[in-house]
């Protein structure tokens, strides 16, 4: 009988744990764990003085504050992640936010869940002005900015690893015959670098993203953006999955955030005269 009850009481506790929300882990711990991936910019990314700034991290605040109204002495620690470990860092309970130009889709969902979209963009290409021109038209509306009259053997285009983007390339050359080459990159500033180099032809990720690096390039006349989207990218904060009341929290700290009159500023800073087109998209998309 005594072992019948210690086992019983063993399989409870166990339930009580497994059960045990995102809010009870971190009014356990004292501090809400912020990860974030630090070559996004404008939503996320690092200062000369190492602290995470952008976009989604601004919007990640915004949910902290939140959380603070039931726990006024909570901290907040960030954690850089990458891509490759971050969605992992979220299941495992390593952090309880996941800020940065983060795609939805159903693989991620596998392992994570997110909050509400925070934002919307697609795929194109960051070309040099001297790109292959069957690129320029085919990422351009525009006219060819330099006719390239011959089209090289091999191109090669490069990417990010692990993104959705670079997923949705390999699939697609995968079922077709193509000269075309993929070089995978750590981050987007070694993509950059990589094009001006002329070590690749063209550089594939989320326009948004692509704005952002070209601003950073050594000779950023020299390049263009392709204004053509191939892909939908909705960008969301992942959260823990199987806890529906933090993912009601954080939707409700977006939203309430959304309806203010601080959220229009805050476009601003970081998208410029696009500020109040995105705002009018994600007033009507996004707000339930």
């Amino acid at each position: 009988m005594r072992r019948f009850l210690l086992a019983n009481l063993v399989l409870c506790l166990s339930a009580f744990t497994a059960g045990a929300g995102t809010l009870d882990t971190i009014a356990e711990r004292g501090s809400l764990r912020i990860g974030y991936i630090s070559d996004e910019a404008p939503f996320s990314s690092s200062n000369p003085g190492g602290e995470p700034v952008g976009y989604a991290i601004d919007l990640c605040g915004r949910i902290a504050d939140e959380i603070e109204h039931q726990f006024p002495e909570l901290e907040r620690e960030y954690v850089e992640k990458t891509l490759a470990n971050g969605f992992d860092a979220v299941k495992n309970e390593e952090i309880d936010l996941l800020c940065g130009s983060i795609t939805v889709n159903l693989e991620r969902r596998e392992t994570v869940d997110f909050s509400q979209p925070i934002f919307l963009t697609g795929a194109s290409a960051l070309l040099r002005k001297d790109s292959p021109d069957y690129l320029q038209t085919l990422f351009l509306d525009g006219p060819v900015v330099h006719a390239v009259s011959e089209r090289a053997a091999t191109n090669v285009i490069g990417m990010r690893a692990n993104t959705t983007t670079a997923a949705t390339l390999r699939e697609a050359l995968a079922i077709q015959a193509s000269n075309t080459k993929l070089a995978d990159f750590n981050t987007h500033e070694d993509g950059l670098r990589a094009l001006e180099d002329r070590k690749i032809d063209a550089y594939i990720a989320d326009q948004v993203l692509l704005i952002s690096l070209a601003k950073r390039a050594r000779d950023p006349s020299s390049l263009e953006v392709g204004d053509r989207l191939f892909t939908h990218e909705p960008y969301a904060i992942a959260l823990r999955r199987d806890d529906a009341d933090f993912r009601l929290l954080a939707d409700r700290a977006l939203t309430e955030f959304y309806l203010s009159d601080d959220f229009l500023p805050l476009l601003e800073t970081y998208f410029g005269a696009e500020a109040p087109m995105l705002h009018s998209q994600i007033m009507l998309q996004y707000v339930p």
